[in-house]
């Protein structure tokens, strides 16, 4: 399953997101994982969720935030979770590019049987319709 937490810049995206890993991390039976683009989250949410900055790894573009993700799914079968704040900051601003890697992600959800979250910083009505035919609004 794939979730989406949307709203524009100071909404309170990142602040529920942060709530979102911390209670992953409560009822997961595995492993809890939070991505962001640099490292400022560090204090915010517990130290039973494995977090990692995209800039470390040099990931730009949804093509390679898609392999990334994918990576990371296929190098540990006890995922349950992946959230991730700054979803465009991180793989670009296309809208559409960001349709189609919701599209491959809710199809590695499917296969590895891991919930993904990603904060979208625009509104819903900018947002491609087909999106939400593989993802659901969370916030």
């Amino acid at each position: 399953m794939v979730s989406l937490i949307i709203g524009h810049k100071g909404s309170g995206k990142t602040k529920h997101l942060i709530e979102e890993v911390n209670k992953a991390v409560e009822n997961s039976k595995g492993n809890v994982i939070c991505i962001e683009k640099k490292t400022k989250l560090t204090y915010d949410i517990t130290s039973r969720a494995r977090l990692i900055a995209a800039d470390s790894f040099g990931i730009n573009g949804f093509d390679a935030y898609y392999g990334f993700v994918s990576g990371i799914c296929a190098s540990d079968n006890d995922i349950t979770d992946v959230l991730a704040d700054a979803t465009l900051r991180i793989g670009g601003n296309d809208l559409n590019q960001l349709a189609e890697f919701i599209e491959k992600v809710s199809v590695l959800a499917n296969a590895t049987d891991t919930r993904f979250t990603f904060t979208i910083s625009a509104d819903e009505e900018e947002l491609p319709k087909q999106i939400f035919d593989f993802c659901q609004k969370i916030y």
